[in-house]
């Protein structure tokens, strides 16, 4: 039998998919090129996969505005938004707790 948590990790555990999701909530929406740019360090391939990815769980959409070049907008779902709490949580506990966790062996 699947474990939920498992799974959900695997779809949402990289850092680029919680910086994502955690920008979206703050931010609101906003265009490919702004996310690229408050993203150090990704590549427009990463990007372009990690939120397709999140398109397909349905944690965030994408609107594409008729322009030339067309804009293309990226915010979070309603389904999205219930993942920012849990985001957040898991988060600040990491910024309280990895001094600790790495102190007693665990890996960086």
């Amino acid at each position: 039998m699947a474990c939920p948590t498992r799974e959900l990790l695997d779809r949402v555990g990289s850092k680029w998919t919680v910086m994502i999701v955690l920008l979206l909530a703050d931010l609101g929406e906003r265009r490919f090129g702004e996310l690229r740019r408050r993203m150090p360090g990704v590549s427009q391939k990463m990007l372009t996969q990690t939120l397709r990815q999140l398109q397909d769980d349905g944690l965030v959409s994408r609107r594409v505005e008729p322009s030339s070049p067309p804009a293309v907008h990226y915010e979070l779902t309603r389904l999205g938004g219930t993942l920012v709490g849990p985001l957040r949580a898991l988060k600040q506990w990491a910024e309280d707790n990895m001094t600790q966790v790495k102190a007693a062996g665990g890996s960086a």
